[in-house]
C-alpha cells in the first residue's frame, strides 16, 4: 500500500509539473476560421554599412487590413521568421478582432560575415549585434534594414510604409534578442515606444547587467515594457537570467515605467512567451494611439526636476558650442569655437553677438569683479572681456581648455595636454602671475569649485573620474583624490567628462557622453539627465534665479528650468548640507 501511495504522488508531482510548464497555446495563438491570413514574405540584406560584411535574411508580414494610403503601425521582432511566438497567427487573429491595429511585423534574423571558403567558419554577429550595449543596432535598423524594407511591396503590388511616431512602433525578442529589443528602445525612444521582451539577457555577457543601475538613474523615457521570464532560466558564466528579469522589472517599477510581467517557471526557451503574446500585445498596444508616458523618476531625480519642466532651444545653427557661463544677473554667456564668436543669452531669451574674432575660446567663467573670463586656446591666453567686450589679456603662454575663476578673485585653468605635453593644472593670480598646480591626469577638462569653496573638481575627460583636491590657503592643492565615479559608454572608453558645475546643495553636475551626470558630495552618480539631441559639451546655471540649466550641446543651446538653484563661484560661498551617507 506504501509504494502504491508513493507511486501515485510521484505520477500527480510529475503530472502536475509537466502541466505547469508546458504552456499551451491560447486560440489567439492558432489559425481561426473567417480570419484572414497576412503575407509573409522572406528578403536578404547585405549591404550594411553599420555591420560590414554582415548578410542577413528578414521577413515582412503584412495584414490583409493594410491600406498604403496610410502609413502603417510597425513591430520588429529580432530572430528571423517569427515562428517561435506564432506572430503572423497572433496578428492575423488581435487585428481581425480589432484588439490592435493593422501592424505591419519585420522579423529580422542577426547577421553573419560568410567565411571566404567552404572549410572555415563563419563569423556569427548574433552577440555582437544584439547583446552589445549603445546605438549601432538601432540605427541599423532605422538607417538601413527598415528603409530597405521600405523600397519591397506586398504580393498584390501595396507600398510598404511605416509611420515615423514612436506610438506606432513596437519592438520585440527573446533572450539576446530580447535585450536588443530594449536597448533599441532605450537608445531611441523616439523611435520604439513599446518593447517585450523573454528570457532577455540582461547579464554579464557585453554588459546588460548594468541596466537595472542605470534605469534607475536615467530620467524615465517614454516606453511601455513587457517582461518574461520563468525560474528555471539559466544560470551560466554570464549571470543569472531569472535574477536578472527581476531586477529589471524592479527597476522599471522603481523609476515608474509602464512595465507589465509574466514570471513562470520555465527554462530558456519560447514555449511560455509564446502562450502569452496575445496577452502581452494586447497590453502593450491598449490605449493606442495615445503615447506611453515616462515616469517621474526616482527621489534624486524629483528633487531636481520640476514636473512638465523640459528642454527648450535657445539657439541653434552653430558650429560648436562651450564655455557657458553667467553673470550676476544671470544673463548666459557662450562661445561657438570654431566661429570665433561669443554669444549673450539675456533673460528674455534673446540672443545676440557678445563679442567676435575670440581666438577660438573654449572655456569661460565669470570674476567677482563682474569680468567675463576665457580661454584664448588660439592665443595661448587668458583674457577678460569687459561689459562692452573690451579685451585684456591676463596670463599667457597657457594653452587652456576651461577655468573657474574663485570669489578671491584666483583663477584655476586645466591644460589638457597630448603626446609628450603633460596635463597640468594653472593657477593664476589676480596680478597675472601662474605656476602650475598639478600634474598627472591623462586629459584635464571640465573644472568647478564645491559650493564653500574650499574643493576644486577636474574633470579627467579620457579615464571616468572627476578629482577632488582641498584647496590651501595659498591657493595651491592637496589630498588629491580620484573621487566621482562616472559612468562610461559602451561605445566608448572614457566618459568624454567635460564642463562641470554645482548648485548650493553641492550636487556636482557633469556634462558626460552619457548625458549630464548628477553626483552627490560623496563621489556617486545619483541621476544622469539626458539632452534633447545627445549631445552635451559645457552647462551652467542662469536665469534670474539661477534656477535654469543652460547646455552647449554641439551646434544647439538649449535651457530647462529646475527646482534647485546653482551656485556661481564669483559668489560668496556658501556651506552646503552634508551628503547622505
Amino acid at each position: 500500500m506504501k509504494k502504491l501511495t508513493l507511486a501515485l504522488l510521484t505520477l500527480l508531482a510529475f503530472i502536475s509539473l509537466r502541466a505547469e510548464t508546458e504552456y499551451p497555446l491560447g486560440p489567439d495563438s492558432k489559425p481561426q476560421p473567417g480570419v484572414p491570413k497576412g503575407d509573409v514574405m522572406k528578403f536578404t540584406f547585405d549591404q550594411s554599412k553599420i555591420f560590414p560584411g554582415t548578410t542577413r535574411d528578414y521577413f515582412i508580414y503584412i495584414p490583409k487590413q493594410y491600406d498604403p494610403a496610410k502609413p502603417a503601425c510597425l513591430m520588429v521582432f529580432q530572430d528571423g521568421n517569427g515562428k517561435n511566438y506564432e506572430v503572423p497567427t497572433v496578428l492575423d487573429n488581435l487585428i481581425h478582432k480589432k484588439e490592435l491595429p493593422p501592424i505591419i511585423a519585420v522579423m529580422v534574423m542577426h547577421g553573419r560575415v560568410k567565411a571566404p571558403t567552404a572549410d572555415a567558419l563563419d563569423r556569427f554577429n548574433r552577440s555582437f549585434e544584439y547583446d552589445g550595449l549603445g546605438d549601432a543596432y538601432v540605427r541599423f535598423l532605422l538607417e538601413e534594414l527598415l528603409p530597405d524594407a521600405e523600397k519591397q511591396k506586398a504580393p498584390n503590388g501595396r507600398a510598404i510604409r511605416f509611420s515615423k511616431r514612436a506610438t506606432d512602433r513596437a519592438i520585440a525578442g527573446s533572450s539576446s534578442g530580447g535585450i536588443a529589443a530594449w536597448t533599441a528602445a532605450w537608445e531611441r525612444p523616439e523611435a520604439f515606444s513599446r518593447v517585450f521582451t523573454s528570457v532577455g539577457t540582461y547579464v554579464g555577457l557585453r554588459g546588460g547587467d548594468v541596466y537595472p543601475t542605470l534605469i534607475r538613474k536615467f530620467e524615465p523615457k517614454p516606453i511601455r515594457v513587457f517582461l518574461q521570464d520563468g525560474s528555471a532560466d539559466q544560470n551560466i558564466y554570464g549571470g543569472d537570467w531569472w535574477m536578472a528579469n527581476q531586477m529589471m522589472e524592479r527597476a522599471l517599477t522603481f523609476a515608474g515605467y509602464e512595465v507589465n510581467h509574466a514570471w513562470g517557471d520555465g527554462g530558456h526557451n519560447g514555449k511560455h512567451a509564446t502562450a502569452i503574446l496575445p496577452d502581452a500585445l494586447r497590453w502593450l498596444w491598449k490605449d493606442w494611439p495615445a503615447a506611453p508616458k515616462a515616469g517621474a523618476g526616482s527621489k534624486q531625480l524629483q528633487e531636481i526636476l520640476l514636473p512638465g519642466e523640459g528642454w527648450r532651444l535657445v539657439g541653434e545653427g552653430y558650429k560648436f558650442t562651450e564655455g557657458t557661463a553667467a553673470n550676476a544677473q544671470g544673463e548666459v554667456f557662450f562661445n561657438d569655437i570654431p566661429n570665433e564668436k561669443t554669444y549673450k543669452v539675456a533673460l528674455d531669451g534673446k540672443v545676440s553677438l557678445f563679442a567676435s574674432d575670440t581666438k577660438k575660446a573654449n572655456g569661460q567663467a565669470f570674476g567677482p569683479d563682474g569680468r567675463l573670463f576665457a580661454v584664448a586656446s588660439a592665443a595661448s591666453q587668458v583674457v577678460a572681456y569687459s561689459a562692452d567686450a573690451r579685451r585684456t589679456v591676463i596670463a599667457e603662454e597657457i594653452v587652456g581648455n576651461d577655468l573657474v575663476v574663485a570669489n578671491n578673485g584666483n583663477i584655476y585653468v586645466t591644460h589638457p595636454g597630448g603626446g609628450k605635453d603633460p596635463s597640468l593644472i594653472w593657477l593664476v593670480r589676480p596680478d597675472g602671475t601662474k605656476r602650475v598646480v598639478d600634474t598627472g591626469l591623462k586629459f584635464s577638462n571640465g573644472i568647478t569649485l564645491s559650493p564653500d569653496q574650499t574643493l576644486l573638481y577636474v574633470a579627467d575627460s579620457r579615464t571616468r573620474w572627476v578629482y577632488s583636491y582641498q584647496i590651501a590657503a595659498d591657493g595651491s592643492l592637496k589630498y588629491k583624490q580620484r573621487y566621482y565615479n562616472l559612468h562610461v559608454p559602451d561605445s566608448a572608453d572614457d566618459s568624454g567628462a567635460d564642463g562641470m558645475r554645482v548648485d548650493r546643495d553641492g550636487r556636482l553636475y557633469v556634462a558626460t557622453k552619457m548625458g549630464i551626470q548628477v553626483c552627490d558630495q560623496a563621489g556617486r552618480v545619483n541621476c544622469i539627465i539626458p539632452t534633447p539631441n545627445g549631445r552635451i559639451a559645457n552647462l551652467c546655471f542662469g536665469g534670474e534665479n539661477f534656477d535654469t540649466l543652460y547646455a552647449a550641446c554641439g551646434d544647439k543651446v538649449f535651457k530647462r528650468k529646475l527646482a534647485v538653484k546653482g551656485a556661481n563661484a564669483w559668489d560668496a560661498p556658501n556651506k552646503p548640507t552634508a551628503p547622505r551617507l
